[in-house]
Protein backbone atom coordinates (compact mmCIF):
# COMPACT_ATOMS: atom_id res chain seq x y z
CA UNK A 1 0.00 0.00 0.00
CA UNK A 2 1.48 3.33 -1.02
CA UNK A 3 0.53 6.21 1.22
CA UNK A 4 -0.52 9.58 -0.12
CA UNK A 5 -2.92 10.71 2.58
CA UNK A 6 -3.70 14.38 1.91
CA UNK A 7 -6.70 14.45 4.28
CA UNK A 8 -5.84 13.49 7.87
CA UNK A 9 -9.40 12.19 8.43
CA UNK A 10 -8.48 9.30 6.10
CA UNK A 11 -5.64 8.02 8.30
CA UNK A 12 -7.73 5.75 10.59
CA UNK A 13 -9.33 4.03 7.59
CA UNK A 14 -5.99 3.61 5.84
CA UNK A 15 -4.50 2.13 9.02
CA UNK A 16 -7.43 -0.29 9.36
CA UNK A 17 -7.20 -1.35 5.71
CA UNK A 18 -3.43 -1.93 5.80
CA UNK A 19 -3.48 -3.83 9.11
CA UNK A 20 -6.43 -6.01 8.16
CA UNK A 21 -4.77 -6.70 4.82
CA UNK A 22 -1.60 -7.90 6.55
CA UNK A 23 0.41 -5.09 4.93
CA UNK A 24 3.19 -4.32 7.42
CA UNK A 25 4.90 -1.85 5.06
CA UNK A 26 1.57 -0.12 4.38
CA UNK A 27 0.98 0.36 8.10
CA UNK A 28 4.52 1.62 8.68
CA UNK A 29 4.16 4.11 5.81
CA UNK A 30 1.39 5.79 7.82
CA UNK A 31 3.82 6.75 10.62
CA UNK A 32 5.95 9.88 10.61
CA UNK A 33 9.66 9.51 11.38
CA UNK A 34 10.10 9.24 15.16
CA UNK A 35 6.44 8.35 15.75
CA UNK A 36 5.26 6.86 19.02
CA UNK A 37 2.57 4.23 19.50
CA UNK A 38 0.98 3.09 22.74
CA UNK A 39 -0.34 -0.46 22.57
CA UNK A 40 -3.77 -1.38 23.94
CA UNK A 41 -1.88 -2.93 26.89
CA UNK A 42 -0.20 0.43 27.59
CA UNK A 43 3.31 -0.34 26.31
CA UNK A 44 5.05 2.58 24.56
CA UNK A 45 6.58 1.70 21.17
CA UNK A 46 9.09 4.13 19.63
CA UNK A 47 11.16 3.75 16.49
CA UNK A 48 10.66 2.13 13.13
CA UNK A 49 11.95 -1.35 14.02
CA UNK A 50 9.95 -1.50 17.27
CA UNK A 51 6.83 -0.44 15.35
CA UNK A 52 7.56 -3.13 12.74
CA UNK A 53 7.80 -5.83 15.45
CA UNK A 54 4.56 -4.67 17.09
CA UNK A 55 2.60 -4.48 13.82
CA UNK A 56 3.99 -7.83 12.64
CA UNK A 57 2.98 -9.42 15.96
CA UNK A 58 -0.53 -8.02 15.68
CA UNK A 59 -0.86 -9.37 12.15
CA UNK A 60 0.53 -12.76 13.25
CA UNK A 61 -2.14 -12.82 16.01
CA UNK A 62 -4.72 -12.49 13.21
CA UNK A 63 -5.48 -8.92 14.27
CA UNK A 64 -8.70 -7.48 12.90
CA UNK A 65 -9.13 -3.75 13.48
CA UNK A 66 -12.30 -1.70 13.25
CA UNK A 67 -11.93 2.10 13.43
CA UNK A 68 -14.87 4.47 13.73
CA UNK A 69 -13.69 8.08 13.30
CA UNK A 70 -15.45 10.53 15.65
CA UNK A 71 -13.72 13.90 15.31
CA UNK A 72 -10.90 15.43 13.32
CA UNK A 73 -9.46 18.79 14.30
CA UNK A 74 -6.98 20.16 11.78
CA UNK A 75 -4.43 22.93 12.29
CA UNK A 76 -1.78 24.22 9.91
CA UNK A 77 0.42 21.13 10.14
CA UNK A 78 -1.05 19.11 12.99
CA UNK A 79 -4.31 17.22 13.36
CA UNK A 80 -6.05 15.54 16.30
CA UNK A 81 -8.00 12.41 15.34
CA UNK A 82 -10.49 10.97 17.83
CA UNK A 83 -11.46 7.42 16.89
CA UNK A 84 -13.34 4.53 18.53
CA UNK A 85 -11.59 1.24 17.88
CA UNK A 86 -11.89 -2.50 18.39
CA UNK A 87 -8.95 -4.83 17.82
CA UNK A 88 -9.80 -8.51 17.72
CA UNK A 89 -6.72 -10.74 18.15
CA UNK A 90 -5.87 -14.29 19.08
CA UNK A 91 -4.45 -14.43 22.62
CA UNK A 92 -1.50 -16.72 23.43
CA UNK A 93 -3.97 -19.29 24.83
CA UNK A 94 -5.71 -19.41 21.42
CA UNK A 95 -8.80 -17.52 22.55
CA UNK A 96 -10.04 -14.53 20.50
CA UNK A 97 -10.14 -11.32 22.52
CA UNK A 98 -11.37 -7.90 21.42
CA UNK A 99 -10.15 -4.91 23.44
CA UNK A 100 -11.90 -1.64 22.60
CA UNK A 101 -11.37 2.01 23.35
CA UNK A 102 -11.33 5.57 22.16
CA UNK A 103 -8.07 7.03 20.95
CA UNK A 104 -6.82 10.56 20.52
CA UNK A 105 -4.15 10.34 17.80
CA UNK A 106 -1.92 13.12 16.56
CA UNK A 107 -0.98 13.42 12.90
CA UNK A 108 1.46 15.77 11.23
CA UNK A 109 1.75 16.98 7.65
CA UNK A 110 5.10 16.19 6.06
CA UNK A 111 7.06 18.33 3.62
CA UNK A 112 5.45 16.24 0.86
CA UNK A 113 1.99 17.47 1.95
CA UNK A 114 0.96 13.99 3.19
CA UNK A 115 -0.35 13.30 6.68
CA UNK A 116 1.13 10.61 8.93
CA UNK A 117 0.65 9.56 12.52
CA UNK A 118 3.05 11.15 15.00
CA UNK A 119 1.32 9.64 18.05
CA UNK A 120 -1.01 6.65 18.01
CA UNK A 121 -2.54 6.39 21.48
CA UNK A 122 -5.22 3.71 21.92
CA UNK A 123 -5.90 4.15 25.61
CA UNK A 124 -9.34 3.81 27.11
CA UNK A 125 -9.31 0.03 26.76
CA UNK A 126 -12.51 -1.57 28.01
Amino acid sequence: MKTAITDPARLPGAFEQALNGGDVEGVLALFAPGATMRTPAGEIIVGHEALRREISGTIAARGRLTNIPRHTLVGAGTALLVTDWTLEVTAPDGERVAPTGTTANVACRGADGCWRFAVLNPRGTA
